[in-house]
């Protein structure tokens, strides 16, 4: 029999499940990790990520315990947008800044009240909010 896998990395934890070839669920397993919070702040360490993803995949594997060659097909999803900072060699530097974190609150309320809401929409397509860590230069 052949399997696909579904993989979610989510922001409380990754969540892996194994179906058959007729969509049937067979095997599931969630990690957890933790987030990080401080006031406004939300971080996570993307090596929790790495390793929830490998558990749960192994633990699925094995409570079906089927070999990991009839898994014909993984599908991927992960948390919305984040900053993972890395070094000159691809090492991660901190801790990830995730969608959550609102720190840039001020920062946003700013840059629109400058703009203008309307102005920004024009050139972004978004409005500023601190969930957009990521988001490009305005300019």
């Amino acid at each position: 029999m052949s399997y696909l896998l579904g993989v979610d990395i989510g922001t409380s934890g990754t969540k892996t499940v194994l179906y058959d070839e007729l969509g049937n669920t067979v095997a599931s397993s969630l990690e957890e990790y933790p987030l990080y919070q401080p006031i406004l702040w939300a971080e996570q360490e993307p090596e929790d990520w790495w390793r929830a993803t490998c558990l749960s995949i192994k633990h699925v594997i094995s409570k079906r315990g089927i070999d990991a060659s009839s898994i014909k097909g993984i599908g991927l999803s992960g948390q919305m947008h984040g900053a993972v900072l890395l070094d000159k060699d691809g090492k991660v530097l901190r801790k990830a800044i995730i969608w959550c974190d609102q720190r840039s609150f001020a920062e946003c309320e700013q840059i629109t009240s400058i703009i203008g809401k309307e102005r920004l929409v024009e050139i972004t397509a978004n409005c500023t909010d601190g969930i957009y860590s990521i988001k490009g230069y305005v300019g």
